[in-house]
């Protein structure tokens, strides 16, 4: 019994250790975390205005409206976020047009999918296709839509099409 106990211990304080140690990590990691994202996300926003764009500004809620060197808007961006993805939560970056609905681009923030598969959503084969569609109504080619299915990641497709609705329900939804 004596035995036991000490082990119980022994375990014990080995676990507190590491549940303090993996705290601390956390604490001092979780802000330069957080600047890496934003940076990244800002960088984003900038990669996919149209071109032209000098001035980038917050609307509201994560939507971007990026206006040229006399005020203009030209090209508004959101992020689009879609739970689908076969490996998980897939998130983008969506430019649109001045017409809030007409795609420039998107570059991805968070996927999970799969390596040599689902991961083609960066491929430029697969992003090309979607320039210049209407945001609000992307679909698959099984699904009666207009975007070529990545081989083997169809549910990766849908996703991708559902992200970018997100995002462009966004930019219309801010005035």
């Amino acid at each position: 019994m004596k035995k036991i106990l000490g082990l119980v211990v022994s375990l014990t304080v080995i676990s507190g250790v590491c549940a303090a140690v993996l705290a601390y990590v956390n604490a001092l990691t979780a802000g330069p975390i957080r600047e890496v994202a934003a940076k990244n996300e800002a960088e984003a926003v900038r990669r996919v205005m149209p071109p032209g764009v000098k001035e980038i500004v917050d609307l509201d809620g994560g939507v971007f409206a990026g206006k040229d060197g006399s005020g203009a808007v030209v090209g508004y961006a959101a992020k689009g976020m879609s739970g689908e993805g076969y490996g998980g939560d897939i998130e983008l970056m969506v430019g649109f047009g001045p017409d809030r609905k007409t795609l420039v681009c998107y570059e991805t923030l968070l996927a999970t999918e799969t390596p040599g598969l689902g991961m083609k959503l960066n491929a430029p084969e697969f992003k090309g296709q979607f320039g210049g569609k209407d945001g609000s109504s992307l679909k698959v080619v099984k699904d009666g839509g207009s975007i070529e299915a990545i081989t083997s990641a169809t549910i990766t497709s849908r996703a991708v099409c559902k992200a970018i609705e997100a995002a462009q329900a966004k930019v219309a939804s801010v005035r």
